[in-house]
């Protein structure tokens, strides 16, 4: 039987979300407004709590417009005049971008994410560090901070005990696929993030970009078998002999726009990398072929 092109087979291209939206008592999302072709509609930001002070995690990109709906979406879906806390998940433009928008807003707020020197928007001063299993409380609302390194290193899930819930960042997106970037990302990493978050009692996923996902594990083991498919077919790609990056795109992302190539050759690379690391292929002059 003739395997598959992808596993994955949505796309966030075209998509369209809310501008603000109550998505459960806890949980309400602000829309980043910072659409594109790995963005999808934009960043969505989350109002976390039941309460007066609730928590904002993630910012978006600082688009101007976003802080303004936010200051709606507070009033109007959470009933609430001021944040109790910022809470990042990664040191990502389009999700730290707006800090300094939200304390503009909501005042000199705490800024809680695990640190990545050299990567961080938000100073050392005005952020607090936390790390793996870090607990955030606020009036009706639990997380926990999950370390999922891979997209990035200082990548942090969150989990909300009382929902069964988890704020997944860009480890797993509500269509499409993540892309791991081949310099500061790690796919070996990745994959071990994935199937860590397999083990949790989760019942919704709030991803970064696009819609809710209710299938959480059937969205996880699809995220699995989609990567371990593009490493299959890199290796069958080779079998025919050395090969340059570009030409392996080519001959796998049959299905993809090529404006959308060279974002799919990051992706190729760090496949390349990590079977590099499990000693299965090899560079040489910038082509790759089988060990």
């Amino acid at each position: 039987m003739d395997r598959p092109a992808r596993i994955v087979t949505d796309s966030m291209i075209g998509m369209k979300l809310p501008d603000y939206a109550r998505l459960s008592p806890r949980v309400a999302t602000v829309l980043g407004h910072n659409p594109g072709p790995f963005t999808g509609p934009g960043t969505n930001t989350f109002i976390v709590g039941a309460s007066r002070r609730p928590i904002l995690l993630d910012t978006g990109q600082g688009v101007p417009i976003w802080a303004d709906f936010l200051v709606e979406a507070m009033t109007e879906l959470a009933h609430a005049r001021e944040l109790d806390r910022i809470v990042v998940t990664h040191a990502h433009p389009d999700h730290d971008g707006g800090v300094a928008q939200a304390r503009e807003r909501f005042g000199d707020i705490m800024v809680l994410k695990m640190p990545w020197p050299g990567h961080d928007k938000v100073s050392a001063d005005s952020m607090t560090a936390i790390g793996p299993d870090a607990v955030i409380e606020a009036d009706g609302v639990t997380l926990r901070a999950i370390h999922t390194p891979g997209h990035a290193p200082d990548h942090l899930c969150y989990y909300l005990l009382e929902e069964r819930a988890l704020f997944t960042g860009d480890v797993v997106l509500g269509a499409g696929t993540t892309v791991i970037p081949d310099d500061t990302g790690d796919l070996g990493q990745y994959m071990d993030s994935l199937h860590r978050l397999l083990e949790l009692d989760i019942e919704t996923i709030y991803p970064a970009h696009g819609p809710v996902i209710h299938n959480p594990k059937e969205k996880i083991r699809e995220y699995i078998a989609h990567r371990q498919l593009r490493d299959r077919q890199i290796l069958d790609a080779l079998e025919q002999g050395p090969l340059e990056v570009m030409a392996i795109v080519k001959k796998i992302y049959t299905d993809v726009p090529e404006y959308l190539h060279p974002a799919a050759a990051r992706s190729v690379r760090s496949h390349l990398k990590k079977l590099g690391q499990e000693r299965r292929v090899t560079e040489h002059e910038q082509r790759w072929s089988l060990e």
